[in-house]
């Protein structure tokens, strides 16, 4: 009864927040976009209005959470408003997939512009902005020549000294999938519990969190998204979250673990050609741009132009495609519950 309340408000403050976009009400004539997105950050709007001064498509959009979106999806059918989907995390973008919310899309430019992996081999997906799971440590804790990769988090001299976000978080879940899709699940398995066997529990639950607590030194490793980091060191949350965030040594391994924003065009739409349109532009390097630089994230190709983003240098991605995080994401989630992962 609480999910069912919970859920109905949700729907209704979404509903809401659609009609209330640019204080006007729909003109029949114009030509619209309306997209679901989950992402969460206020410099979006500035690349959607960009959009539209260029195209004259008006872009109407809500932003909540990526799983509600989904369940509302599910839930209304073709009665939704939705023309264009926006998730975050290869987990969830698959889910999505997998509950046939996306229609196919033959684009030549989304075929050319996005990267094989960052897409969906049936067209019915493709990446918009990239990020990084990453490395920090606090020097003073730990001997940071120690660490280039995930593996040598088992070190057994970092007992006790590493933590880790809980196992709830998509972001974990898509790195260990990403070790089940280069090594296999045995090795993974064994990997795990070389890195459980150093954590300092209890379990924390979100990276900015996580991020202070190795810049206190309550703990000397910490695997987090590189955006966090880079949003503290900016002082977007403060001067002390900024000063915390100095005393981190951020690691990107090589090759590296790469996560992504990504969009389809929902299978009722009813602005398909708009949806494309707007989809295509995301996708492009103005559009990709536009959404990562500000957000802290990395572009679909180019290198990130945020100031703080690129003092973190480059980095190789590894060949592990989107659409593997997905496949083997139950599996991943199975095997941290087992190893103890929390």
């Amino acid at each position: 009864m609480k999910l069912n309340n919970y859920l109905k408000k949700l729907f209704f403050t979404a509903a809401t927040l659609s009609l209330l976009i640019n204080n006007q009400p729909v003109n029949s004539a114009e030509k619209e976009v309306r997209l679901f997105s989950g992402r969460h950050y206020n410099t979006d709007k500035e690349v959607y209005q960009k959009f539209q001064e260029q195209t004259g498509i008006k872009v109407r959009y809500i932003e909540t959470d990526g799983k509600a979106i989904i369940e509302r999806l599910k839930r209304e059918g073709k009665n939704s408003q939705a023309d264009l989907v926006i998730l975050v995390d290869a987990a969830i973008i698959e889910n999505a997939s997998k509950a046939n919310l996306f229609q196919k899309i033959n684009s030549n430019f989304l075929e050319n512009s996005v990267p094989n992996n960052l897409r969906d081999p049936r067209n019915k997906w493709f990446g918009l902005t990239r990020r990084l799971r990453v490395i920090i440590s606090n020097p003073d804790i730990v001997d940071i020549t120690k660490i280039k990769n995930f593996e040598d988090l088992t070190n057994p001299s970092f007992k006790g000294k590493v933590c880790l976000r809980n196992r709830k978080s998509p972001y974990n879940q898509s790195l260990v999938s990403n070790q089940i899709a280069k090594k296999g699940v045995g090795q993974t398995k064994i990997w795990l519990k070389g890195l459980i066997s150093n954590v300092s529990t209890p379990y924390f639950s979100g990276d900015s969190s996580l991020i202070r607590a190795v810049g206190l030194g309550t703990c000397g490793i910490g695997i987090v998204n590189h955006y966090y980091v880079a949003r503290m060191l900016d002082g977007v949350k403060g001067p002390r979250d900024a000063s915390l965030a100095e005393k981190i040594k951020l690691i990107i391994p090589n090759p590296a673990h790469v996560n992504i924003t990504a969009g389809g065009v929902y299978k009722y739409a009813e602005n398909k050609t708009e949806a494309i349109k707007l989809l295509e532009y995301l996708a492009s390097s103005e559009g990709s741009q536009g959404l990562a630089n500000k957000t802290y994230e990395h572009p679909l190709k180019e290198s990130s132009q945020n100031r703080i983003v690129s003092k973190f240098g480059d980095f190789t991605p590894d060949n592990v495609t989107i659409k593997e995080l997905g496949k083997f994401n139950s599996k991943a989630i199975e095997i941290m519950k087992e190893v103890g992962w929390n």
